[in-house]
């Protein structure tokens, strides 16, 4: 242990901690702009500067270790010239055009231009030359806002492992963004969103879509639905001032009916759905390797998330065939809403307008895939963000903090507590080994036991195994067999899981991938700034929902089992493969 002063304040903190994580643990703030927790700090905006005792210069502290007797000034008068004047250099180059900005209300740099009070800008000179870049469905990249600090390169190589973002050229005409200042559609981006949740500006954000959500509800002809991804509900109060991990449902059901929309569903009907078809998936792909001796692709890969898919489609397309084939929880939604419940109003597909609300960019991606249009039509029309509902709620004049606490909408708004921990890392899994395990058994699992610890917890890889035994005598197979399953989030952590299978060192037969930090409860598309404090706030909530649920899992939702018995059929059969299942595209070769 190392001990030190920060401002005057004894602190002691394990070696190697750096100042600014030191004065974090002494309750003092150093700002910071280029800074991503958990990641190697860069030092590139100069923002977090201290001053060091004895030191001449002064240090960028989040790249400075502490050492034995360290006196730190966080404040001093030379540290706030200097803090003032990085700002102002950042802002004398910044084609801000801050009045209509995106991020006008949640920009890191105005507010910390207003912190310092800056009034002024000393520095008059050359603004960095404007270029928007709107070539995918999911962000939009501003190169006149972009203050070069980095965050969105650190995401994308080190967390993300995609590599989509680098720094360009040098000096003034440094430029952040695709080799060869290509546009993002040229090169294999998976769109998740994380480069626009950590931009500390409005340089990269999500392709804004509230006016078509607008246009639709203002359309007498359009009948307007909209769904709720579970991480929703744990993160939109944060754009009301909420802290993070209150649970909003029932507030944010009424926001939604007062916006106008005709029916207000819940995505957790279908991610239940979801778990029927891939739990059903897992058991036949089981049967037919070990009952059968069918050379069967296993380990079975999870599909609700699609950056992960677009991941796998573009640098591990010999997975592709691992992949189960149903559609997220999203797209399986639209397609039995424009279906089953376009019947039930006797109307025509066409005539059903679905709206997202997610907690992810990819999303909007997604619904744009041309295979999404079983419904005959395109299944989800337009995917809005939770920032972006937070938004649109603001627009409307609606006081979101006195509003009621309403319900979902029949037939496509029950769900299980099952579908709630789909927003979790974790989650899927064990919602699949809740139902699986009654299918092959018939026992009930007791209700204060349903967690599957070793799989929870926001460790990058995390696994488990589990031997079956007491089996129906249908799956008599299964009888001793030890399951083994695994669990990644983050794109960085799901390469080193595939390296283990592809090497052979670990075998699975059942893999739950999630694409962003945390899982959905992390993504692209939700409040910012996101830490893993935030993350595990949102975490705990969506367990409370689930905890707070009488049915838990997902076989158990009736609506669920009158969809198979009106329409559907049964799971993996004729018209459930048509609407809810999917295939995907070798992206190994743009």
């Amino acid at each position: 242990m190392i001990k030190l002063t920060i401002n005057n304040i004894p602190v002691e903190v394990p070696e190697g901690t750096t100042i600014l994580n030191a004065a974090r643990k002494a309750g003092i703030r150093i700002p910071t702009l280029c800074y991503v927790e958990g990641l190697q700090a860069i030092g590139a905006c100069r923002v977090c500067i201290v001053e060091i005792e004895g030191v001449y210069a002064l240090a960028a502290s989040c790249s400075m270790p502490v050492s034995k007797g360290m006196k730190v000034l966080t404040n001093s008068r030379r540290v706030r010239e200097a803090r003032r004047m990085v700002v102002e250099l950042l802002l004398s180059e910044h084609n801000g055009e801050c009045q209509t900005c995106d991020r006008r209300e949640d920009c890191e740099l105005q507010s910390l231009a207003a912190e310092l009070g800056i009034r002024s800008i000393s520095f008059q000179g050359e603004k960095t030359r404007a270029g928007v870049d709107v070539s995918t469905p999911a962000l939009m990249r501003d190169h006149g806002k972009c203050i070069k600090c980095r965050r969105c390169v650190s995401v994308c190589n080190e967390i993300q492992h995609v590599g989509a973002l680098w720094p360009q050229s040098r000096g003034f005409e440094t430029s952040i963004g695709p080799a060869f200042n290509r546009d993002l559609s040229t090169v294999a981006c998976v769109q998740c969103g994380q480069c626009a949740a950590v931009c500390p500006v409005g340089a990269i954000t999500e392709r804004d879509q509230i006016e078509e959500v607008w246009a639709a509800l203002d359309d007498p002809d359009k009948h307007v639905v909209v769904q709720t991804a579970p991480a929703i509900r744990a993160a939109l109060g944060e754009c009301f001032g909420y802290p993070p991990g209150t649970l909003v449902t029932g507030k944010m059901t009424a926001a939604l009916r007062r916006l106008g929309f005709d029916a207000v569903f819940d995505t957790n009907f279908a991610a239940d759905l979801t778990i029927m078809e891939e739990g059903t998936e897992l058991l036949t792909r089981l049967k037919g390797a070990l009952l059968d001796g069918e050379d069967t692709a296993l380990p079975l890969m999870t599909s609700c998330s699609p950056g992960w898919i677009k991941f796998a489609e573009h640098f591990h397309p010999e997975m592709l065939p691992n992949l189960s084939t149903c559609k997220s929880p999203q797209q399986m939604f639209g397609a039995v809403a424009k279906t089953y419940y376009a019947q039930k109003l006797n109307l025509r597909p066409e005539q059903i307008f679905v709206v997202s609300i997610m907690p992810c960019t990819a999303k909007k991606y997604e619904c744009g895939r041309p295979e999404m249009n079983d419904s005959g039509t395109r299944d989800v029309d337009v995917v809005l963000t939770t920032r972006e509902l937070g938004k649109m709620i603001r627009s409307a004049g609606l006081d979101f903090l006195s509003l009621p606490d309403e319900e979902m909408d029949a037939p496509l708004g029950l769900s299980t507590g099952a579908a709630d921990i789909f927003a979790n890392t974790g989650g899927v899994m064990e919602a699949a080994l809740r139902t699986a395990y009654e299918i092959v058994t018939g026992r009930g699992l007791p209700m204060d036991n349903l967690h599957v610890e070793p799989v929870a917890g926001l460790e990058g890889l995390k696994e488990a195994s589990l031997t079956i035994v007491n089996v129906l005598p249908d799956w008599s197979f299964l009888e001793g067999a030890t399951l083994n399953v695994a669990v990644a989030h983050g794109l960085g952590n799901a390469e080193r899981l595939l390296n283990l299978i592809a090497t052979g060192e670990k075998t699975y037969h059942f893999v739950e991938v999630m694409t962003c930090p945390g899982g959905c409860i992390g993504g692209g598309g939700q409040p910012r700034f996101t830490t893993n404090e935030i993350r595990e706030a949102r975490i705990a909530a969506i367990y409370r929902e689930d905890e707070g649920k009488k049915l838990r899992k997902s076989h158990d939702n009736p609506d669920v089992a009158r969809l198979y018995e009106e329409f559907l059929g049964k799971p993996l059969g004729e018209r459930s493969h048509k609407l809810l299942h999917t295939k995907y595209t070798d992206r190994s070769v743009l």
